[in-house]
């Protein structure tokens, strides 16, 4: 209809000044719908984009499922205090909570820590249990280690008798952590002890002073931890090997940098694990806030202890202080697919970090970091890590890779722009870099240090890198 013919005999003044306006809106309205599809098709078309992986794999639905568990869902609850664990945090109560959890397994249900504190030693999930911490409720470790006996376990990318966690599942499918309450590793006395050991030698390995870790799940698919506080872990605070389906959703894991050091306190280890999702998220601790694992050692691509890890989504979240945001290795021979996006970063030693270890082969591949605010001391830091290098006899040193790397739409105040530095046993290829807005004390980029390297709308203090 063309309303700029006025229909014969229609003279009224007032309708041709309506039918005038109409026409006016008809075509603005037409624009507007214009506009909509217009910006639709590209918003379809980012989409499309956004549901693949790196290497062009379609990302799964199950990774755009938020929802939350619901601790009515999960069974019958067996609350500690209706059976017999005391509401005192002055005590340790291992055996008893053990035993909740073991009445919990027989039928199936949630063991629920209510409104207190309870202080434990290592416990351990079973299948068909679930946990849940209640709002003003918290699950305190021990602080003597005769209370984390030692068994099989993984640490540092090998097998080993160590130290279980305070909390363990161990092939537990379907387990769940949920509530907000807190799970506490009351750590300072693991700490002090560490760095005494330190001071008494500097050259120490991490495992030569005994600490427990946080969290530990191991062999176990479609586990779900939820909202809770993860704080003070003596070790690492949370870590999961050989698992799949992993989704992290809403979790505070913290512990201080200042006035004592918490060392090795990683936020989260993935250890040869496939689909993870790491979700809105806030983590500060003195190390790594999440870490790709897998394996070390000269043959460790040979020993089925080991793995890679592979498609990780790490979204929404942010970082306070951390050695790192996303760190591959140090104990890693496979990594791909990986997308860390939408990220707010407040006080993170480096952005990204690819750890290059020479007496281990590896490869990186397929990591995108993009929509990222904040500020750091380093954007990229790639680098080799030779902390207690070991060849192990091995004749020649196996080479690592780092290849598809895309940093992109980043805007971040840092110290060093480009931390990178390698040796003949690095290979880095491929890199992308587009739509950075960074200002850096160091500023310049060593291109030919990357075969492959693109940069595209790169703009460092206000110039534009080439």
């Amino acid at each position: 209809m063309d309303f700029h013919k006025i229909p014969k005999g229609l003279s009224d003044p007032w309708f041709i000044f309506v039918f005038l306006n109409a026409s006016h809106y008809y075509h603005l309205m037409n624009k507007i719908l214009a506009l909509f599809l217009l910006l639709s098709g590209s918003i379809n078309k980012a989409d499309a984009q956004g549901n693949k992986f790196p290497d062009g794999t379609v990302i799964p639905k199950w990774f755009s499922d938020y929802k939350k568990i619901r601790v009515e869902k999960l069974g019958k609850q067996f609350v500690l205090t209706d059976y017999g664990v005391k509401n005192d945090s002055t005590i340790v109560q291992t055996a008893a909570i053990q035993s909740v959890i073991d009445k919990a397994a027989v039928s199936g249900g949630v063991v629920v820590v209510p409104k207190g504190v309870f202080m434990s030693g290592a416990l351990f999930f079973k299948p068909k249990t679930h946990l849940f911490v209640s709002d003003e409720g918290k699950l305190k470790g021990s602080d003597d280690i005769n209370d984390y006996p030692i068994m099989p376990s993984r640490m540092e990318g090998q097998n080993l008798d160590y130290f279980p966690a305070l909390v363990n599942a161990y092939g537990v499918n379907g387990f769940t952590i949920s509530g907000n309450g807190s799970i506490d590793g009351n750590g300072l006395k693991y700490w002090e002890a560490f760095w005494q050991r330190r001071k008494e030698n500097p050259n120490c390995t991490n495992l030569e002073v005994s600490r427990p870790r946080l969290l530990l799940v191991w062999n176990s698919n479609d586990v779900q931890v939820q909202d809770v506080k993860l704080k003070n872990s003596g070790f690492w605070s949370s870590h999961y090997y050989k698992c799949n389906n992993v989704k992290i959703l809403n979790v505070s894991i913290t512990s201080p940098h200042q006035p004592v050091k918490a060392p090795s306190t990683d936020a989260i280890d993935l250890d040869a694990c496939t689909n993870v999702l790491i979700r809105g998220c806030y983590m500060a601790v003195n190390d790594d806030a999440i870490a790709l694992k897998g394996g070390k050692g000269p043959f460790a691509d040979t020993d089925p202890d080991n793995g890679g890890n592979a498609n990780i989504i790490i979204e929404d979240c942010e970082f306070g202080f951390c050695h790192g945001a996303l760190t591959c290795g140090s104990e890693a021979i496979q990594i791909r697919n990986v997308i860390m996006r939408n990220i707010r970063v407040d006080d993170a030693q480096r952005v990204l970090w690819l750890k290059m270890r020479p007496d281990t082969p590896q490869k990186y591949e397929y990591i995108s970091v993009e929509n990222i605010s904040g500020k750091a001391r380093s954007l990229i830091y790639v680098k080799p890590w030779t902390q207690f290098f070991d060849l192990k006899g091995r004749k020649d040193v196996p080479l690592s890779y780092s290849e598809h790397i895309t940093l992109k739409n980043i805007k971040l105040d840092c110290e060093i722009f480009f931390d990178v530095a390698t040796t003949e046993y690095d290979v880095l290829s491929d890199f992308h870099f587009e739509n950075l807005n960074v200002t850096a004390k160091k500023a310049d980029v060593n291109k030919g240090i990357v075969k492959g390297f693109t940069l595209k709308n790169v703009v460092v203090n206000g110039e534009e890198v080439k």
